[in-house]
């Protein structure tokens, strides 16, 4: 139990980085109906953006320095995937029945990982991410490690961004009626495709964030990263209730605590000693996604998706 507070710190910090990520599946799901399982690649070229643009930079520039340029070019490199596969991908794809979109994000989610792998190939293991320096910082009974510090900021200032961009200004509002009902919205003036455009590269634009909060916190980043924290943010979105974007972020903390809490404790339960490892981590998560689908199924904060049949 001395441990617990800090266990809950880590899941907080981990909860956060899923949450990060599951808005885009959540805010492209309401708007347009669609499970983009091509946004755990985009989380994945964000890292190797921010990377790119570190490798780029003269030696001996600070982290300070280089570390918001990072994000600039993590951000830019994953939107410009982002709208461009809605453009050339999912629009033509719109009208059709939901199974062909599915099978065309699966399809761009491998070509990403080969093209990022044929741009690095010695990324097939793992690339070093740089770190900040200094640290850890004790807080009380909690250690933060140093790459945490950046989450930790981040994580609260990009909800707070979203929810003010969502509910004061005019193209947050479109994208509301948008998810509402789109043949509504255009009629009174929405232009959908435009706020489609405007889902996609925001969502991308959270992941780039999170991708950059990954290689931090892990120190390494991999042409493979995508998959199972993709996997991951989406059942954070599910949790909380898709569609829902307040939601995706609960969702994802909830995640991320029982996560980090299922590791940290299963294995003192005697006689479940080696379902408490780290290799678990990945099942426990799965494990709370199916208990949820069984009694709420349409998440904890509720779907927020118009019935539109």
């Amino acid at each position: 139990m001395n441990e617990l507070p800090q266990q809950l710190v880590n899941g907080l910090l981990l909860g956060s980085m899923y949450g990060l990520v599951a808005i885009g599946y959540t805010m492209v799901y309401g708007i347009v109906q669609l499970i983009n399982f091509a946004h755990g690649e985009i989380f994945m070229t964000g890292a190797f953006g921010a990377l790119t643009v570190w490798l780029w930079l003269p030696g001996g520039t600070t982290m300070w320095i280089a570390l918001p340029l990072m994000i600039i070019g993590a951000v830019l490199v994953a939107v410009a995937i982002a709208v461009g596969a809605e453009r050339f991908a999912y629009r033509p794809l719109r009208n059709a029945p939901r199974l062909a979109p599915l099978i065309t994000a699966i399809g761009l989610s491998l070509a990403l990982q080969q093209a990022v792998w044929a741009w690095y190939p010695e990324a097939k293991s793992a690339r070093t991410f740089p770190q900040i320096s200094g640290g850890p910082f004790d807080i009380g009974s909690v250690t933060i490690q140093t790459g945490d510090i950046f989450l930790v900021v981040a994580a609260p200032i990009s909800m707070a961004v979203l929810a003010y961009f969502v509910m004061k200004t005019r193209t947050g509002r479109g994208m509301q009626a948008t998810a509402q009902d789109p043949d509504t919205a255009k009629l009174m003036g929405v232009n959908t495709d435009r706020i489609i455009v405007i889902a996609f590269a925001l969502g991308a634009a959270f992941a780039a964030v999170g991708a950059v909060a990954y290689g931090l916190k892990y120190g390494e980043i991999n042409f493979r990263m995508g998959f199972i924290l993709g996997l991951k943010a989406f059942t954070a979105a599910v949790l909380g209730g898709i569609g829902n974007i307040y939601g995706a972020m609960i969702g994802g903390v909830v995640l991320g605590v029982a996560e980090t809490l299922a590791t940290a404790y299963i294995a003192d339960i005697p006689g479940m000693d080696k379902f408490g490892s780290q290799s678990w981590a990945d099942v426990w998560a799965f494990v709370l996604l199916i208990l949820v689908l069984l009694f709420r199924p349409q998440g904890l904060l509720g779907e927020r998706v118009a019935d539109r049949a």
